[in-house]
């Protein structure tokens, strides 16, 4: 089931959390279980966004010594990240267990995030100049609320509702996820990969890490390892037709672009909206009337169709 919702503006910026927040509340009948927004603002030169956790939110309800520990948690995030040589320029506890902080770091992300991750607990969200991501359990409105994110401007967002099939109901399988090591690269998905476990043993022999047993995080490592490899996203996309097997649509957004593809037999479903400064995808017509509610012509792409839409 799933639901998967992306907007862009063209060459201005808007209520993107506002907007994803109605696109997304009005897919909630697709996935109660969990909701992600990946948004992205305006990057403040090379100020790095990191979005992490260090517990999930079921973990908080099973007594005290937890409240304890992961104070412990963030404290040693705090050490390794002053020991990697990078300054916390900002901190904001948007929950008990989940943080935005930002950084003045110029040296490998990649080391940052693995070296932050092996600390018990912890995850890294996402790690960019202009994306913020952020999921947590319950429907949109609720996350929306609890992390603030109305009024959070930007150019383009992507978003998830989650009706947990296959894996567990946390956090950590939640969407969107993060292309991890890649600044700004998130992915959301609708479907059912059945080469999972075989795509995921090549590339953890290739160096990459997964963080949950959700199939859709396999997309997003496909997507980074092409790319670290030198290919464009829009090339990564469309060998991801013939590589991933299974149905899906999934769409993926960068720091200035919006991207979607559909597999060949085109299952599962994807309405989108186009114009001149505007481009809307949704599983559901109803998603994008929520922030269109006047007269508007959608229409549906095609099987095997890959599409890159640029601000």
């Amino acid at each position: 089931m799933c639901g998967i919702a992306g907007l862009i503006h063209r060459g201005r910026t808007g209520d993107i959390g506002k907007e994803m927040t109605s696109m997304l509340q009005s897919l909630k009948h697709r996935g109660p279980d969990s909701t992600g927004f990946a948004l992205y603002g305006s990057p403040k030169g090379n100020t790095l966004v990191m979005r992490f956790k260090v517990a999930e939110q079921d973990e908080m309800k099973i007594g005290f010594h937890i409240h304890d520990q992961v104070k412990e948690r963030r404290k040693e995030v705090d050490r390794r990240l002053k020991e990697l040589g990078a300054t916390i320029v900002s901190e904001d506890e948007a929950t008990e267990y989940a943080f935005r902080y930002t950084l003045d770091y110029g040296g490998d992300k990649r080391k940052l995030a693995d070296y932050i991750e092996d600390i018990d607990g912890a995850e890294i969200l996402s790690l960019g100049y202009g994306l913020e991501l952020v999921k947590d359990l319950g429907d949109a409105q609720r996350v929306s609320g609890q992390y603030q994110l109305k009024g959070f401007t930007g150019s383009h967002g992507l978003g998830h509702t989650r009706m947990a099939t296959e894996s567990d109901v946390d956090i950590r399988s939640a969407h969107p996820y993060w292309a991890y090591p890649f600044a700004d690269v998130s992915v959301v998905h609708n479907g059912q990969l059945t080469n999972y476990w075989t795509g995921r043993r090549a590339l953890e022999r290739r160096g990459h890490r997964f963080m949950s047993n959700c199939d859709s995080e396999l997309i997003a490592v496909y997507l980074a390892d092409k790319m670290q490899q030198g290919a464009e996203l829009e090339d990564a996309m469309k060998d991801s037709i013939d590589e991933l097997d299974g149905v899906f649509t999934y769409l993926v957004a960068t720091s200035d672009s919006l991207g979607m593809a559909k597999d060949v037999m085109a299952a599962k479903p994807m309405v989108l909206y186009e114009s001149d400064d505007f481009i809307a995808l949704a599983s559901e017509e109803v998603a994008i009337r929520s922030v269109f509610p006047h007269e508007i012509d959608t229409f549906d792409p095609y099987e095997g169709e890959v599409r890159v839409w640029k601000r």
